[in-house]
């Protein structure tokens, strides 16, 4: 099948390199290169960058509306536009222009966290299983007739990033067994009226944590927000992001050392660091201090943590 693929982060390669193995890729749709970084240098995507690096055709147009766009694409005549993770609406004036339309890859159950971030969304929702769906792009967000769905676990463990690789991985091959089935005649079938929920795009507020919280609504936002935009909270004036935690119990020696702890408290072994929270503790193994790359707890308490404090 003849495609042009539009896809922009990461998450979209895994099914990129599959079809561009299995079909006829003629270009890819990505987003424009974006500043990054304390520079604000420009640098390309994820997709933009395996493109160049595969002598395959880059549209980036500054928005899909682009008449530049529409032309090119009908010059290029392709039988289908799969996409993952583009970034962008589709106008519906060029929905109609493949044969076969363009064929989402979602990271959700559908009608199931239509959205952004689905994945995020399932997580701090503190659910178990999620999965990928392909459907066909219509006008209305995410509510296209669906083609083909695959259930996936969400571990106890799982952050955003562990599960989105596990899902770009499992959608990679539904996406590619979409189009073979589209190819000989596959029509897909309406989503149920019952069961849509929304997953809006994350606001770096939500990453907040608060130790009132019971410990696994906690758990599962910094899940959820690991690696970004990260869950935090105050230490003094100063964020610090937690991006993997797990229930804690202090040892008997600090308890006995520091008998009247409160919520908020951070507290510190050689091995280890406890946050005292609401009704429980919770072990940060992983966190990032301002302008500092991320650390193992402990190693970071070693270095910044002089005595008992607050993290709130």
């Amino acid at each position: 099948m003849r495609l042009v693929f539009a896809g922009t982060p990461t998450a979209a390669l895994p099914s990129l390199e599959r079809l561009a193995a299995n079909h006829d890729l003629v270009a890819v749709l990505t987003r424009p290169a974006a500043p990054q970084g304390r520079s604000g240098r420009p640098v390309a995507s994820p997709v933009e960058q395996w493109a160049v690096a595969h002598d395959v055709e880059v549209l980036a147009p500054p928005s899909p509306r682009s008449p530049d766009l529409a032309e090119r694409l009908a010059q290029l005549q392709p039988d289908c536009c799969p996409v993952v993770a583009y970034g962008g609406l589709i106008p519906r004036t060029l929905l109609d222009q493949p044969t076969y339309g363009w064929i989402n890859l979602h990271f959700s159950l559908l009608p199931a966290w239509r959205g952004a971030a689905p994945v995020q969304r399932a997580i701090l929702a503190g659910q178990t299983v999620t999965g990928v769906t392909t459907f066909r792009l219509v006008p209305e967000l995410d509510a296209g007739p669906v083609f083909r769905q695959r259930l996936v676990q969400i571990g106890r463990d799982d952050t955003a990033g562990d599960l989105m690789r596990r899902l770009a991985k499992a959608g990679a091959e539904v996406l590619d067994d979409t189009l073979q089935g589209v190819s000989q005649g596959d029509v897909p079938q309406p989503q149920p009226a019952d069961g849509v929920s929304l997953a809006p795009k994350i606001d770096p507020a939500e990453g907040r944590l608060d130790p009132g919280w019971p410990v696994a609504d906690l758990l599962n936002r910094i899940r959820a927000m690991s690696p970004e935009p990260g869950a935090w909270a105050n230490l003094g004036e100063t964020p610090l992001k937690v991006l993997r935690a797990r229930p804690g119990k202090l040892p008997p020696d600090l308890v006995s050392a520091l008998p009247s702890q409160e919520p908020g408290d951070l507290l510190a072994t050689k091995r280890a660091l406890y946050w005292i929270v609401s009704k429980g503790v919770i072990e940060l193994t992983e966190v990032q201090a301002a302008s500092r790359r991320p650390m193992p707890g402990a190693d970071w308490a070693r270095g910044a943590l002089r005595e008992p404090t607050r993290l709130a």
